[in-house]
């Protein structure tokens, strides 16, 4: 029985080792042959030395094969854990291992850099395509500049806000839907003055059956100026006389308040806005409120209000008695909720109702030559303020009726609250 190793087949250095030699040498170890990396076809390496028996390598850590000290390094021809294609030998101690597993690890502080200057810059660009967009819509179309005899400005500032009956850009079945009648032209069917200032922001609706004196003023389109007679007429006809120019001039000889700003939405654009934010929620007072004429039908309790609801119910008149108080007042609710409903995160961060928020708003408002942006967002927020308790809501005060059966004005109250706007201080004066 042969207890000894196979024999190798190979040539192994010209001597051959194995099963059957007729050497003398003794067997070694088992030994395969080498080849070596980068040898070419030359000639074959001499016979290895001690008997025929190539020295066996000492195994270094795990990386490599060693001779033992001051012997020289033994190739195996056999790859000692590198990764193929590369060219470090693969160790931890290796150079291009330590680069490897640098490399490997996400720099995060990088990327969270690159990141954040990609949302600035993004946001940026969009901020700004959106301020021009809406700059771009807004109809700046009143002359300031044509009203004559100014009462000396005070301190914050002053918006005249107006809600006309202007059926501009409805349908014949847009206002058979919507109850507006057909009349030509436009007539003034809300107006207040928001003061907007330091101690706290104010909210003046001013009846449209307030009875007020038409001054001298200058013609909008003739520049012809009128001289005035004394006479008396209700406020909004001298929207319809004249237009705005003519209604801001009365507005402040009237009342000796300057006025800053002015703007104006029509029936179309304020169903829009209403539709544009999903309905708004009104509290109906005790009792509902019906009225065939504005189409106001509404039971009594918190109920959400589309667009054409809406203006029913800031139209309506009847239903209250026939009286101009307590509809302005109706206007100032609404429009605080208006206010309230479209400052909403649901509507300012999902651009999907900002926009045509914004559009349907911008599409029928039209504002004086010098209104900005900025303005327009200032008097926007004055106004959800006081729906939040921040300021005052209120109606002009009023004594009684005048001979002529108009709503006359309480000129004491009218004096002190004019004082206190221009003096920018916290207004204690009440009205009706």
């Amino acid at each position: 029985m042969n207890f000894r190793p196979e024999g190798w087949s190979g040539d192994n250095g010209g001597d051959r080792y194995g099963r059957g030699s007729a050497s003398a040498e003794p067997e070694g170890a088992r030994v395969m042959r080498q080849v070596r990396r980068g040898q070419g076809s030359g000639p074959r390496p001499s016979a290895p030395p001690y008997g025929g028996v190539p020295r066996q390598p000492t195994y270094n850590d795990g990386y490599g094969y060693d001779d033992e000290p001051g012997g020289d390094r033994y190739d195996s021809g056999y790859n000692t854990g590198q990764v193929y294609g590369s060219p470090g030998g693969g160790g931890p101690d290796d150079p291009g291992f330590r680069g490897r597993r640098a490399r490997s690890a996400p720099n995060w502080g990088r990327r969270i850099k690159w990141t954040t200057i990609t949302l600035v810059t993004l946001l940026v660009v969009v901020s700004v395509s959106t301020y021009f967009w809406a700059d771009s819509k807004l109809k700046r179309e009143i002359d300031l500049s044509k009203v004559i005899d100014r009462p000396e400005a005070g301190e914050g500032t002053n918006y005249l806000i107006v809600g006309s009956d202007s059926r501009e850009g409805l349908s014949a079945e847009e206002k058979k839907k919507l109850r507006t009648g057909s009349a030509e032209g436009k007539r003034t069917d809300s107006m207040m003055i928001l003061h907007v200032g330091d101690n706290g922001n104010t909210m003046i609706s001013l009846p449209r059956d307030s009875n007020v004196t038409i001054p001298s003023f200058k013609g909008s389109d003739s520049g012809k100026v009128y001289q005035g007679t004394g006479r008396q007429v209700k406020l909004n006809a001298a929207y319809a006389e004249d237009g705005p120019e003519l209604l801001v001039r009365t507005v402040e000889a009237n009342t000796g308040l300057h006025i800053d700003h002015y703007a104006e939405i029509g029936f179309a654009g304020f169903a829009k806005i209403v539709d544009s934010v999903g309905g708004v929620e009104i509290d109906i007072p005790k009792g509902g409120m019906k009225d065939s004429k504005s189409g106001a039908d509404f039971e009594a309790g918190k109920q959400t209000l589309n667009g054409e609801q809406a203006l029913a119910f800031v139209r309506t008149r009847y239903a209250l008695a026939g009286s101009d108080l307590d509809r302005t007042k109706n206007q100032q609710k609404f429009l605080s909720a208006l206010a309230n409903q479209t400052a909403t995160p649901s509507t300012v961060l999902n651009p999907f109702k900002l926009y045509p928020t914004m559009g349907a708003g911008l599409d029928t408002l039209t504002v004086d030559k010098d209104m900005s942006l900025f303005d327009l967002a200032s008097m926007f927020w004055a106004m959800k303020g006081i729906t939040g308790g921040d300021g005052k809501s209120m109606n002009m005060p009023i004594s009684g009726n005048s001979p002529n059966g108009n709503l006359q004005w309480d000129t004491a109250k009218v004096k002190t609250l004019v004082s206190q706007l221009k003096n920018d201080e916290k207004v204690t004066v009440s009205g009706n």
